[in-house]
């Protein structure tokens, strides 16, 4: 039975969520699975994975073989590292302590620049929402210079009606006094 170790979606329309299995090759692809690898969520920047590094590398050891993007998955978790390893265990060319040593230092980078890209993100998002919240108060300073505009044109226009309208009762008193 050929074992092929590949993606299985789950999740709704336009929102991913993958399960890691190995199944029968013949299965289909939401279908039977043999075991349950992991979890791959492609909604989140970055990635979020959840793989069960020891039970891919015996699936890979027994002869499973991964699809393309499960195999990118198993390369970016260390999976496939692992496996190569153990295979110089066994032909001699490492001890069990080399390849594990090799294996946590390979761990400890792959952490190393993961938290770079998080934080990368973090700090571009921190730059948006400052430059948002600059081009909000941007926008409030000019409303309120239009607002402060629009009271003085009002202040403006109320105090010229006021002297139009003494003016016009001292002509009106004026004409009233010809008149007497």
């Amino acid at each position: 039975m050929p074992v092929k170790i590949r993606l299985q979606r789950h999740g709704k329309k336009g929102k991913p969520f993958y399960w890691i299995v190995a199944a029968d090759a013949r299965s289909k692809r939401d279908g039977r699975f043999l075991e349950k690898l992991g979890t791959y969520n492609p909604n989140v920047n970055p990635a979020s994975i959840d793989l069960d590094i020891d039970g891919a590398v015996k699936w890979l050891q027994n002869g499973a073989q991964p699809t393309d993007t499960a195999k990118a998955i198993l390369s970016y978790k260390g999976a496939l590292l692992k496996n190569h390893l153990a295979g110089g265990v066994r032909k001699g060319a490492l001890t069990e302590e080399q390849a594990e040593e090799k294996y946590q230092a390979w761990v400890s980078e792959k952490e190393g620049s993961v938290d770079a890209k998080k934080d990368a993100l973090a700090k571009a998002e921190a730059a948006e929402k400052a430059k948002a919240l600059e081009a909000e108060k941007e926008v409030n300073a000019k409303r309120e210079a239009a607002a402060k505009a629009e009271e003085v044109e009002e202040a403006a226009a109320e105090a010229e009606e006021a002297v139009e309208a003494t003016a016009e009762a001292e002509v009106t008193e004026e004409a009233s006094n010809e008149e007497e």
